[in-house]
């Protein structure tokens, strides 16, 4: 497979996601969520012309290539030319919106002086495991892969195959030679073939192929479903998915840009439109999970993996749900997400899947159970609904009072009140013992470095300025409860209590993490690095004012240590994961920064390197190579488009 850790366009709807490379090759397809299951190991097209060998669509050294979405849609179009036949092959993938349901339209053009006979091949191996055998049944028009809980069905509208081959199709297919007299077997990949017939030149002709996930279920009622799927009008269906995008992209533009003048601004109102055509592709509908990204990296060959939802990334993404008037969706996240994923003492582990069960972690991050904290208050800020306040308020104590006891075991902060631990919760406390603590130490943002950070304690500062807050709205409804009735005088003790913690979090900070000699607040208090993530503690958690002398040094400070000659700004110095390239996110970070202290020149300059640096269909990733200053590595991160939102609102306001 062609480079399997680069999606460069995803297409999807609600429930289900397929991303491709930029030669049209589909990499993967994740159905019912987008985070849990993928299917397909590969999935390869190509045609056999006038019994040549086989010619695949997405690798041919003749093969030319151009690649589009139709406009403000999530449908995807590839163009192929194979410039030794003059055969024009146009590729068009989407998915249904009402049905979970993947249509692959290709559209043959004989641009030769020659009749071209054209057959066209489909070799699909999916994913196999010892106790989940994949097995294929050919069915009326294409081919049926299964395994015990799952069946994936490929097949044409009115076309009959032509021929198949279910064993040993990969020593054949190259010649363009499938031949099988078996209906059923047990390989995990097989092929099929249809006659598209001759095609006169500047002729063409159209196959329409559909795919189908469904449970393993009663084979009539599989093959019926099929049918029902071939009587279908797939033209429909495209105009359906094309309308359907566009009325959502135009009801979606809560910034109301007005259409670009020139160039520069065409670029970013794409990066703005494809930014609000891709949060719906990561976000689960039923319980308003968010993946960080598709998934890039199944076997952990380069990193821990991507389609899980962290909370931290998710409350980013829902702020600019939240702009782009998609509310519903963000609310969705705080009220039955993090609900659901709450630990019983009040704080959220490092990832999840988006249907709200734990996914493998490798460590605690006490920045994810602050930023829900965080974010249920910036949701507030946008819809101004006391009824979400009041629905989340408990939720939120829980967090803030882990939060206190976290802050006191590690910072050895005093506290006046004891907090009611249940004989388990003790227990488990015990168990956890490190060095004299009763809590895990914490990794930072980036899950690199543990220790204490400060992007965290701003984090948790912020946590705790937005309780109160919330207190400060709610006013007497704060202790309106049916079985547990808060009493006016606990919470005037617990913001008294929460301002004391406030204050010695950012004495904490100003004593241990600023460094005399580099005139600059660094990272934490052991490597003393400079990081990007230290200007969290103006933007977004306001612990410090954007122009205190201590946090100009610093920004000097990063500016000689983490911008690249690019223009690009690293992480953290000496970041060498995915050979340390610029971020996005962290450029938008800066911006941000000079948008607050209004210095609008250089907030440009570090906006430009972002806009620039964009991928061909306007995602943005995850790095930027500085030597090609394209997207290297995880395109399409939904943090990254967050921030551009972000940045954009900040613009224009």
């Amino acid at each position: 497979m062609e480079n399997k850790y680069l999606n460069e366009a995803i297409i999807g709807n609600k429930d289900m996601i397929a991303t491709f490379t930029a030669k049209g090759e589909m990499e993967r397809l994740y159905f019912p969520t987008k985070d849990n299951r993928q299917y397909i190991n590969f999935f390869h097209t190509g045609v056999k012309v006038n019994n040549s060998d086989l010619i695949y669509l997405h690798d041919d050294i003749n093969n030319i290539y151009k690649q589009y979405y139709d406009t403000d849609t999530n449908i995807l179009n590839t163009e192929v030319t194979n410039t030794y036949f003059n055969l024009k092959m146009v590729q068009t993938d989407f998915i249904m919106i009402k049905e979970n349901i993947l249509i692959k339209k290709y559209i043959f053009l004989n641009d030769a002086k020659i009749d071209l006979d054209v057959k066209f091949y489909i070799h699909s191996e999916l994913l196999t495991d010892t106790n989940n055998h994949v097995g294929c049944k050919i069915i009326d028009g294409g081919m049926m892969q299964y395994a015990h809980d799952f069946s994936l069905s490929t097949f044409a509208k009115g076309y009959k195959l032509l021929s198949h081959q279910i064993n040993g199709s990969k020593e054949t297919i190259k010649r363009g030679e499938i031949h099988d007299k078996d209906y059923i077997g047990m390989s995990c990949d097989s092929s099929i073939c249809y006659d598209i017939g001759v095609i006169s030149p500047n002729e063409k002709k159209e196959i329409e192929i559909a795919i189908l996930i469904n449970e393993n279920k009663n084979i009539s009622e599989m093959e019926d479903e099929i049918e029902r799927i071939k009587k279908k009008d797939f033209e429909k269906e495209y105009n359906d998915a094309k309308s359907y995008w566009r009325k959502y992209v135009k009801a979606h533009n809560g910034l109301n840009l007005k259409d670009p003048k020139n160039s520069y601004e065409e670029k970013i109102y794409e990066i703005y439109r494809r930014s609000i055509l891709l949060f719906p592709l990561l976000t689960n509908s039923e319980t308003g999970g968010i993946i960080a990204s598709p998934e890039i990296d199944e076997d952990f060959t380069k990193c821990g993996r991507y389609a899980y939802c962290w909370p931290r990334d998710a409350v980013f993404i829902t702020k600019a749900l939240d702009i782009l008037k998609m509310d519903k969706e963000a609310e969705k996240f705080y009220k039955v997400f993090c609900k659901k994923t709450q630990s019983k003492n009040g704080m959220w582990e490092q990832r999840f899947y988006t249907d709200g069960k734990l996914a493998p972690c490798w460590g605690y991050q006490v920045d994810e159970t602050a930023s829900v904290v965080y974010g249920v208050y910036e949701h507030y800020k946008y819809t101004k609904s006391e009824k979400f306040l009041k629905d989340n308020l408990q939720m939120c104590e829980k967090a803030v009072d882990f939060l206190k006891r976290y802050v006191q075991d590690w910072l050895g902060l005093e506290s006046k009140e004891e907090h009611d631990k249940d004989k388990v919760l003790e227990e488990m406390e015990q168990e956890r013992n490190l060095q004299g603590h009763k809590y895990h130490i914490s990794y930072d943002l980036w899950e690199m470095c543990e220790g204490i950070h400060l992007y965290s304690l701003a984090s948790i500062y912020s946590a705790f300025d937005c309780i109160l807050k919330i207190y400060g709205v709610l006013g007497d409804k704060a202790s309106d409860f049916e079985n547990n009735r808060l009493k006016e005088e606990k919470i005037q003790k617990n913001q008294k209590e929460l301002e004391k913690l406030q204050e010695g979090i950012k004495k904490y900070i100003n004593e241990n993490m600023y460094d005399e000699e580099k005139k600059s607040f660094v990272r934490n208090p052991e490597d003393r690095k400079m990081d990007i993530s230290i200007l969290g503690a103006v933007t977004p958690f306001n612990v410090f004012k954007p122009k205190e002398k201590k946090i100009l040094n610093t920004i000097e400070r990063i500016n000689l240590s983490l911008r690249t000659y690019t223009g690009g700004y690293q992480r953290f110095e000496q970041d060498h994961y995915m050979n340390g390239n610029p971020w996005p996110i962290a450029n938008l970070w800066m911006t941000l920064y000079y948008l607050e202290t209004g210095e609008k020149r250089k907030a440009k300059e570090t906006f430009d390197f972002v806009v620039k640096t964009v991928g061909k269909h306007y995602f943005l990733g995850e790095q930027v190579d500085n030597s090609t200053l394209q997207p290297n590595w995880v395109i399409g991160l939904g943090w990254s488009h967050a921030m551009f939102i972000l940045v954009l609102e900040k613009m224009f306001k």
